[in-house]
């Protein structure tokens, strides 16, 4: 068939745009996400995250079982941030964790890696102190191989049980040495994070589900962050975070989890003056 030359630049346009959005990972509206946002966020308006959030994901992860999300978000002068949420349109837990903040901060910085189980709209949800929400989105492809959420936890099972619980806490970047300094650190946390999705080989039933719901950071009584996860994060979670130093010589990790297994750790941020 013979295009007219109208019909062919029309084509080339529309194969154009296409392709620019494949290159620069533009995230398309997935026929989730109209259920996600009535369900999660009951259809309150969401304004663009340009210029309030930067997302940060990659656009084809090397392992999908494991995938680093992170976001930055900067919010006006006279507001502060609620609650940050980082969603997955296609995964079955799609709103994957959300971080209530402490602190009345206006900038925070916030990581964590999540399963992916199909390529996927990623998306960072921030709601101010005055109710407005925020939304910066990303196109995150899937790089094959068996659906993250269905596959079972790296190591061997006994090893991971010996270690649940055990937790490593990390400075990144320049030690504060005073007060209302912005310090950045990494919690990680061992435990499998089993998502009831898994088939035993063996006794062809499901692994029940076992996952962190729960992870909160103060700094002395002060509350840094309260997390509450989903099956959609990884194995191990590991969440990196800033926080305004306080005076306080000491950041204490809580982490719980659905089987009410709880652990709880403080550790040194250095010198309290």
């Amino acid at each position: 068939m013979v295009r007219s030359p109208r019909r062919l630049a029309t084509h080339l346009a529309f194969a154009a745009i296409a392709a620019t959005a494949l290159l620069t990972g533009a995230a398309q509206a997935s026929d989730t996400w109209p259920g996600i946002h009535a369900e999660a966020f009951g259809g309150r308006p969401m304004k663009s995250g340009a210029g309030v959030i930067a997302l940060s994901a990659p656009y084809r992860p090397d392992d999908v079982r494991s995938v680093p999300f992170e976001a930055d978000v900067t919010l006006g002068k006279g507001h502060t941030i609620k609650t940050v949420y980082f969603v997955v349109d296609m995964n079955p837990s799609p709103v994957a964790a959300t971080f209530q903040m402490g602190g009345k901060r206006s900038r925070a910085h916030l990581g964590i890696n999540f399963r992916l189980d199909q390529q996927s709209d990623v998306r960072v949800v921030v709601e101010a102190d005055d109710g407005t929400l925020y939304m910066s989105e990303q196109l995150v492809k899937f790089a094959g191989g068996q659906a993250s959420c269905s596959a079972p936890p790296v190591g061997d099972p006994a090893e991971i049980a010996a270690n649940m619980g055990k937790m490593d806490f990390a400075g990144v970047g320049a030690k504060p040495n005073g007060t209302h300094q912005t310090a950045r650190a990494r919690v990680a946390l061992n435990h499998p994070n089993h998502t009831g999705m898994v088939l035993d080989p063996i006794s062809l039933l499901y692994i029940p589900l076992l996952m962190v719901d729960h992870i909160e950071a103060r700094q002395g009584d002060e509350l840094v962050f309260e997390m509450t996860g989903s099956i959609t994060v990884a194995q191990n979670p590991s969440v990196s975070f800033d926080y305004v130093t306080n005076g306080a010589s000491e950041m204490t990790i809580t982490a719980r989890d659905t089987s009410q297994g709880s652990w709880t750790r403080s550790f040194p941020i250095g010198p309290s003056g």
